[in-house]
């Protein structure tokens, strides 16, 4: 585990415990944390949070994660995945509101038909993954992320599909969407989409 991993998974999620951190990662950084707080990269505390030295050091880490992808391939990886991202962005906004309401989620027919078009756009979304991890082999752990929170899903505990503060699908789908814009050399400005 590096540097870049474990800054870039505390910049993602703002603020994060160590067992929220390691659960993300799907191991602990323990050691690692502890020099990146003694190195004034990470803000200990209640959560952790990145410094604005840790930041400045992110982004220098990942100028240079950039510098050796292929612009050609990690361009097509991101413009594949804002065709998806569109069809996602509509299915979410569908299971949160319903007739210009909020979602009462007591059709279970609609919710059910919302959560089949969740199938397809993880179907299509998995090889725009895989082609990332071809050029940045960190971000692989995000087809397993997706994955296990599909199987959360289908299992019954709907709260996988949206809900903030755990890797809920749409929590980890934002997480890949910064880093394919990050990837692409791009920002949440530039981004129309």
């Amino acid at each position: 585990m590096s540097s870049l991993v474990v800054l870039q998974a505390v910049r993602l999620k703002g603020r994060v415990s160590r067992d929220d951190l390691a659960a993300t990662l799907d191991a602990d950084p323990g050691e690692l944390v502890e020099d990146l707080i003694r190195s004034g990269l990470l803000v200990d505390g209640p959560a952790l949070r990145v410094s604005s030295d840790g930041r400045a050091r992110l982004d220098e880490l990942l100028t240079a994660e950039r510098s050796s992808v292929d612009e050609v391939a990690i361009s097509a990886v991101y413009n594949d995945f804002r065709a998806v991202n569109a069809e996602f962005k509509a299915l979410v906004t569908d299971w949160q509101v319903r007739d210009g309401q909020p979602n009462t989620h007591e059709d279970s027919e609609y919710d059910a038909a919302v959560t089949a078009r969740l199938d397809d756009v993880h179907q299509r979304v998995t090889p725009i993954v895989v082609a990332a991890a071809d050029q940045l082999p960190r971000l692989s752990r995000y087809s397993a992320k997706l994955q296990t929170a599909l199987d959360k899903v289908h299992a019954g505990d709907t709260a996988w599909l949206s809900r903030p503060l755990i890797d809920s699908y749409h929590t980890v789908w934002f997480e890949l969407h910064e880093e394919l814009i990050i990837a692409a050399g791009r920002t949440r400005e530039t981004d129309d989409g």
